[in-house]
C-alpha cells in the first residue's frame, strides 16, 4: 500500500494514512489492493428550512404553609394552565408533564450579635410545588397568542420555543447529498495533485443534525400587558457531517 503525506490535509479536513499510522488505528483496517493509496476525507453538507414545528414549556411554581396546601394551589392553578392549552387549540397529544417536584422552604439562619449565623438544624417554613408542562406548538402564527392565554391562566414560568421540523428526512437526505458530493470533489483534488486517480469509495461514516437554536426566556412579570409577545421562526440549518475513505489507485 502506497502512501502520500500531504501536510495541508488536517487542516482541510482529508488526510492521507499510511499502512504503519492505519495499523495503529482502532477497528479493521480497510482491505485495497496492493500499490493503492487509501484516502480519508471530512465534509460536510447543509440544508435550510423554515421551522414547522416549535417546543415550550409552560408551568406554575405555588407556595403553601405545608406540602398539600401548596400542592392543591398548584394543582387548581394548572388545571387552568392546560385549560387555556386545549381552548388554544394544542393537542392532548401535544401536552405532556415534564415535571414536577415539591422541595421545602427554609428559614434564613438567625445573625448572632458577633456576626455569626445561628448553629443548628434550619426550620422548614413552608413548602414549594413546580409543575410544568411540555408544549408541542404546530401552528406556530399562533404561538404569542397561546402563551399570552397561557399567563392569562396562571402560568408563572414559560420557557422556549425550541424551534424544529416535524419531518425532517428530506432536509437531511439533502444535506447528506451535498456532503458526499463535497468529500467527492476534495478526493478528486487530492488524487489529481497527487497523480492519482479515485478508484472508489471505502467506507462512508455519518454524524450531524440541527444547528443549535436560541432559547427566549418568558416570565410573568414580563407578560403582564395587552399585546401577545411575538415569535420570530427565523430559519433551521440542519447540517450533516460525513468521514469518506477513498481508493486511490495510480
Amino acid at each position: 500500500m502506497k502512501a502520500l503525506n500531504l501536510f495541508a490535509a488536517t487542516a482541510l479536513g482529508a488526510a492521507m494514512i499510511p499502512a504503519a499510522a492505519m495499523a495503529q488505528q482502532d477497528g479493521p483496517i480497510p482491505a485495497i489492493e496492493a500499490g493503492h493509496t487509501l484516502l480519508t476525507v471530512t465534509a460536510q453538507g447543509s440544508s435550510t428550512r423554515t421551522p414547522d414545528l416549535a417546543t415550550y414549556t409552560a408551568g406554575v411554581t405555588t407556595q403553601g404553609a405545608t406540602a398539600s396546601e401548596a400542592l392543591a394551589a398548584n394543582s387548581a392553578q394548572m388545571n387552568q394552565v392546560i385549560a387555556a392549552l386545549k381552548r388554544a387549540g394544542i393537542a392532548d397529544r401535544d401536552v405532556q408533564t415534564s415535571n414536577l417536584n415539591v422541595t421545602p422552604v427554609y428559614a434564613q439562619p438567625k445573625r448572632l450579635p458577633d456576626g455569626n449565623f445561628e448553629d443548628g438544624p434550619q426550620k422548614i417554613v413552608g413548602y414549594q410545588v413546580n409543575n410544568s408542562v411540555a408544549v408541542r406548538q404546530r401552528k406556530l402564527g399562533d404561538m404569542g397568542k397561546v402563551i399570552d392565554a397561557l399567563v392569562a391562566a396562571g402560568a408563572n414560568q414559560v420557557n422556549g420555543p425550541n424551534f424544529m421540523l416535524d419531518k425532517p428526512e428530506a432536509a437531511q437526505d439533502e444535506a447528506r447529498l451535498e456532503a458526499i458530493k463535497t468529500a467527492r470533489a476534495r478526493a478528486e483534488l487530492y488524487a489529481k495533485a497527487s497523480g492519482l486517480r479515485v478508484a472508489r469509495i471505502v467506507s462512508i461514516g455519518e454524524s450531524g443534525g440541527y444547528v443549535p437554536q436560541p432559547v427566549m426566556y418568558v416570565r410573568k412579570q414580563a407578560m403582564d400587558v395587552a399585546a401577545a409577545p411575538p415569535v420570530a421562526a427565523g430559519e433551521l440549518e440542519m447540517n450533516v457531517n460525513v468521514t469518506v475513505q477513498f481508493e486511490l489507485a495510480p
